[in-house]
């Protein structure tokens, strides 16, 4: 084990450190992953509006957006991402997997939430104190939690836990949807890994080299 600089916070700490401080100013891209998407609310520019507005802004503005999640999103979530024609042609990438169940927001790869808050109103958004949920998560820069965060992402937005999946039957859209062949099995040797952190891997391979 090694200490690493966090920040633990609870209740609308969350709200405010995840989604006023970080993802409204994301300069690059913005990674979601969460069990349920509900339509939410949050402040911006000095009223509330909907999660998928900022989403829309964002993507405007070039940031990279996607969302990982479990369940099929709540009906006003959906209509209000159908409205956007942004977000309906790619400004949004969104893709499900039943198995998902780690919430964890990363922002420009390089700061990360993870905590039991999901995307909804009473989780990560602007509900009140009295209300809201109680959840609990933590924030860090940590280069190696931001890495096996990352990785975990990819493995499960790539496929590549697709062709080992046993819940296959209960998907509502397999992201490889069919078994892969044996040249697309040799092709996707070098796939991420679940947790695995690609960076400080290659980091000690190289100090190995010396």
């Amino acid at each position: 084990m090694r200490p690493i600089q966090t920040e633990l916070l609870s209740g609308s700490e969350l709200y405010r450190e995840v989604v006023l401080e970080k993802l409204l100013h994301a300069r690059e891209s913005v990674w979601l992953a969460t069990a349920n998407v509900k339509a939410m609310y949050v402040e911006s520019k000095g009223k509330f509006v909907p999660l998928v507005d900022v989403l829309d802004g964002l993507a405007a503005r070039g940031v990279s957006l996607r969302l990982l999640h479990a369940e099929l999103p709540s009906r006003p979530f959906r209509a209000a991402f159908d409205a956007r024609a942004r977000l309906v042609k790619g400004g949004l990438n969104l893709k499900v997997c039943p198995r998902v169940h780690f919430k964890a927001v990363v922002v420009d790869g390089a700061w990360t939430y993870l905590g039991s808050a999901n995307l909804t109103g009473a989780g990560l958004g602007a509900k009140g104190d009295a209300v809201r949920n109680f959840e609990l998560g933590f924030v860090t820069e940590d280069f190696d939690i931001i890495d096996r965060v990352t990785a975990l992402y990819e493995a499960v937005w790539s496929g590549a836990e697709c062709r080992g999946c046993k819940l296959r039957h209960v998907c509502p859209d397999p992201i490889i949807p069919a078994p892969l062949g044996r040249e697309e099995v040799r092709s996707s040797r070098g796939a991420p890994r679940l947790g695995k952190s690609r960076r400080l891997r290659r980091a000690t391979s190289e100090s190995s080299r010396r």
